[in-house]
């Protein structure tokens, strides 16, 4: 048993154990499609969900009943049992031998209403709700899944997950986990069943062409004022909570008659990429930034017909280009300009012609130099996941990287109910950007 303290409670954590499928599943080798198997997916991420106590749950133990659960998923999920292997050409595909996914049993002696706030990111907790075994971090032979489940003394818990991102996207660990919650209540099959078929869709074409621009994956050299700013080791998380009044004060901004479609992703994602600029301050203003977008592909029109049950990665993140000095000078409404028409270059052949970049170009990471990536998750369902306790009261990604945002449901300590997005700056850069959002989600007149 392992023992591990911070912020006065203590976690107690039995040794990780592989947890295989229930019944006995194929050995076979499955390719990766080629938009799976990207540089810039080859890492893990983590989601976490609290749950409160539910008396109706009473002699249950979480922890038993999700393990038991997962056994039965991965007969169907049974990829997510094996281990990846890389062939020529950088191709991943993973070798289904059974051979199980990390679980870890724990139990922290603090009740949930104890941890605050701090269950949203970023959460200063995780390492104690999800822990990193030594040597199971990587993508090459290491398991695909790492689950922990973490009672409370108050009878709620928390449900870590690590998953490998060359495996799934935000929609297929859903997927994933909705076949648990299934299982969970004496399903005897999953509902939407698992479609692997990634040698079929999402795949470089017989003869691969380039036929789009790709913002997100020019390499460009790196000026000092960018790399040594977000390359930093001392970087710091911090988080946005935008309310539903933040919100609106962002679309009385650009209430003009052609920002009458703005989403609420599009007003929240301009104003970070402004201040966040303004905030990092680049020291030319002709230095280019970039946002890209991370798009589903699933069910939009005119694109692959993807199958129901597809639980491969299924997404592109299109990037729009401007000067850094304009972004920062202009209005609002430009960097919406911004957002809108990096998604409105989603296609089909732009899907075509990412994959075939990865073939071409020996699947490139996306350019890291002024370039930010967000990801919408708000819409996904992390926040829906009941395995009988009822609804988390935080689910989502409580994390980020230095280039990439995830944006999260969240209800505040005032019950109400917004986006928080966790974001990493230098430390220079977090008071700046905090004042930066917070004026300008208190404007109320419009600027254009």
């Amino acid at each position: 048993m392992v023992i591990s303290s911070t912020f006065g409670f203590t976690v107690h954590r039995r040794e990780p154990e592989l947890v295989v499928p229930a019944k006995p599943t194929p050995r076979e080798i499955k390719k990766l499609s080629d938009i799976d198997d990207q540089e810039g997916l080859r890492f893990q991420i983590p989601v976490v969900l609290f749950y409160k106590n539910n008396p109706s749950m009473k002699g249950k133990d979480p922890v038993g009943v999700i393990r038991e659960g997962l056994a039965k998923t991965l007969v169907y999920y049974y990829p997510f049992a094996g281990r990846i292997m890389e062939g020529d050409n950088r191709k991943l595909m993973v070798y289904c031998n059974g051979q199980g996914v990390l679980f870890i049993e724990a139990d922290a002696n603090i009740m949930i209403n104890q941890l605050g706030d701090n269950i949203l990111p970023p959460c200063p907790f995780m390492g104690e709700f999800l822990h990193d075994v030594p040597g199971s971090g990587g993508i090459i032979g290491c398991p695909l899944l790492l689950i922990q489940v973490t009672r409370f003394m108050c009878g709620g818990f928390a449900l870590g997950i690590r998953f490998n991102h060359t495996m799934v996207d935000g929609y297929g660990l859903m997927q994933f986990l909705n076949a648990i919650t299934e299982f969970v209540k004496d399903a005897s099959a999953p509902s939407i069943p698992p479609v692997w078929q990634r040698e079929q869709y999402l795949n470089a074409r017989s003869r691969p062409r380039i036929t789009c621009t790709h913002n997100e994956f020019e390499q460009i050299p790196k000026y000092k004022s960018s790399s040594d700013v977000m390359d930093s080791d001392n970087l710091i998380q911090t988080a946005i909570f935008f309310s539903p009044k933040d919100i609106q004060s962002l679309r009385n901004q650009v209430s003009s008659e052609n920002f009458l479609r703005c989403s609420r992703f599009d007003l929240i994602t301009a104003c970070l990429l402004k201040c966040r600029t303004i905030a990092l301050n680049p020291a030319d203003p002709d230095e280019m930034v970039r946002i890209s977008i991370i798009i589903n592909v699933r069910g939009k029109q005119g694109m692959p017909d993807i199958p129901t049950g597809y639980y491969g990665n299924a997404f592109i993140y299109p990037a729009a280009v401007s000067k850094a000095g304009t972004l920062c000078a202009s209005p609002l409404s430009y960097a919406i300009n911004l957002v809108q028409n990096a998604k409105a270059q989603m296609s089909e052949e732009y899907i075509k012609s990412v994959a075939d970049l990865m073939v071409i170009k020996k699947r490139p990471k996306y350019t890291t130099n002024w370039n930010f990536i967000v990801s919408d998750l708000t819409r996904i369902g992390f926040d829906k996941v009941d395995f009988g306790w009822d609804n988390p009261v935080y689910g989502g990604i409580p994390w980020t990287t230095p280039v990439i945002s995830f944006y999260n449901n969240f209800k505040n300590s005032k019950g109400e109910d917004g986006v928080v997005v966790p974001i990493y700056l230098p430390p220079f850069a977090v008071e700046k950007f905090q004042y930066e959002v917070k004026k300008m989600t208190s404007q109320s007149v419009c600027t254009v």
